[in-house]
């Protein structure tokens, strides 16, 4: 279907959204996803796991190397199949339509959740900002407040909160990369702390059994990943990207590597200015960037921290709820959904599924039962990440000839590798953490019963998962 009049040179993709994302708003997307409040506190609790310098940046490495792994089989099933919705279309391709529908399912549950609690983090550092002096209902007022203002912002037209994310992310690279010069260049380290260990560090509430050893390295693992987690959000926005063939593969793995060069970066600061056993004695209600930041910019530190986090924490609210409502979108327009949630504003915007989603995490936030979904997130994510890595394998088999404008390096060692950390990190979860594991499986499950009511009105008809244009 041809796009409109006004939008005549973005045409339409194969869903009748509007192709209005270029390289630079679509990177911003990525790295706005990522670029969250983890790399700036998370160094505390890897260095109480792992006790060295050398061992936090290998596992930032590690860690990054898996995340572009999975950059790099995003990249070839992305560029296949270039739709809004992602994961949806990749899985159902391979697995058929009840699998996609349970991940459509999952991910649209638990990203209200997140989006939930990135706003409430939002508030807590603006309320670091003035010292603690916002009172216990106004907080929750603003982070209502908050979901409410992304929401409009992605009622606009995509390029318009494409320019909004690029900002925002503008601010967060920025600050990594502003914390981290001043600690070489202005503040009084020394080399010397990269030889030192951290065990004899305070570890606020950090427990025996994530210290030292396979247990310790496993739990820096996990954190490190939730500092690299929403590598893969845009194929989300797939079907509205210009050129996908060239610009999702240059996204996914350009912005999985300009991250992992930022983490390893601003880590590195940290270990220059302030030894291990200081870094893993930070109070857990204060960050390793902000002590950081303390050692050149002195008490101003506090206050341009906090706005900063604030920005940052701001930054992966919207652009969260730019990439998660297009996979309601795309159930909806399988007939998966209401099919309200696949009708399109003047703007090309999928309005109804955007608002759905605000005022699902505005339930969350003042309920507080977004907690219950959060604490799951992580095992459910890694499920569909896993199955969606071994989908590169069945759609190899499956579709020999498909049009594959970017291919996987390295196959099938790259995405071997991938799946099998992806099932140690599952059956990890399973023993350490049972329950939380248990309940994701439930998560999951739970949406058999409403994928068989719109299976049945829908009847056998296959969705056109390959369909797509560039």
């Amino acid at each position: 279907m041809n796009a409109r009049s006004d939008d005549a040179q973005k045409p339409a993709g194969p869903d009748n959204v509007v192709r209005a994302l270029t390289l630079i708003p679509a990177t911003s997307i990525i790295l706005a996803n990522i670029i969250g409040t983890g790399v700036f506190v998370k160094a505390r609790v890897m260095t109480c796991n792992v006790g060295t310098p050398g061992m936090v940046l290998t596992v930032w490495l590690v860690a990054g190397l898996l995340t572009l792994a999975g950059a790099l089989i995003y990249a070839e099933l992305a560029t296949m199949m270039p739709r809004s919705g992602g994961e949806f279309h990749f899985i159902g391709a391979a697995y058929g339509r009840c699998w996609a529908f349970l991940f459509g399912w999952s991910k649209s549950l638990v990203l209200g959740a997140s989006v939930a609690a990135v706003a409430i983090v939002s508030v807590t550092f603006l309320n670091d900002l003035v010292d603690g002096r916002l009172p216990p209902w106004l907080r929750e007022v603003l982070s209502v407040l908050f979901i409410i203002v992304v929401t409009l912002i992605n009622l606009a037209s995509v390029r318009s909160s494409g320019y909004v994310v690029t900002v925002l992310t503008a601010v967060k690279v920025l600050l990594v990369v502003g914390v981290a010069t001043g600690a070489f260049l202005l503040a009084n380290g020394s080399e010397s702390h990269f030889l030192e260990s951290g065990a004899q560090g305070i570890c606020e509430k950090v427990p025996e059994g994530a210290r030292m050893g396979m247990g310790g390295f496993g739990a820096a693992m996990l954190g490190a990943l939730w500092g690299y987690n929403g590598w893969a959000i845009v194929s989300a926005v797939g079907g509205e990207v210009k050129k996908p063939s060239r610009t999702l593969p240059a996204v996914l793995i350009g912005g999985t590597l300009l991250v992992m060069v930022l983490y390893l970066f601003i880590n590195a600061a940290y270990f220059y200015v302030l030894s291990p056993e200081e870094v893993a004695s930070v109070p857990e209600a204060s960050s390793v960037a902000r002590e950081a930041a303390s050692r050149f910019m002195g008490n101003a530190a506090a206050a341009i921290m906090s706005a900063a986090l604030m920005i940052s924490a701001f930054g992966t609210l919207h652009s969260t709820m730019l990439t998660g409502p297009r996979t309601p979108f795309a159930l909806a327009r399988e007939g998966l959904l209401p099919s309200a949630l696949a009708s399109l504003s003047d703007r090309a915007v999928p309005a109804i599924a955007v608002v759905t989603l605000g005022v699902w995490s505005i339930i969350l936030s003042v309920s507080g039962t977004f907690d219950i979904l959060t604490d799951i997130y992580i095992f459910v994510l890694w499920v569909f990440y896993g199955m969606t890595g071994a989908a590169l394998f069945v759609l190899r088999r499956k579709h020999p000839d498909a049009d594959r404008p970017y291919r996987v390096w390295g196959y099938p060692v790259v995405p071997a590798l991938f799946l099998l950390v992806s099932l140690f990190l599952l059956i990890n979860t399973l023993i350490a953490t049972p329950w939380r594991a248990i309940a994701g499986i439930g998560l999951i499950l739970a949406g058999l019963p409403v994928y068989f009511h719109y299976a049945r009105r829908i009847g056998p008809r296959t969705p056109t998962w390959l369909g797509g244009d560039d």
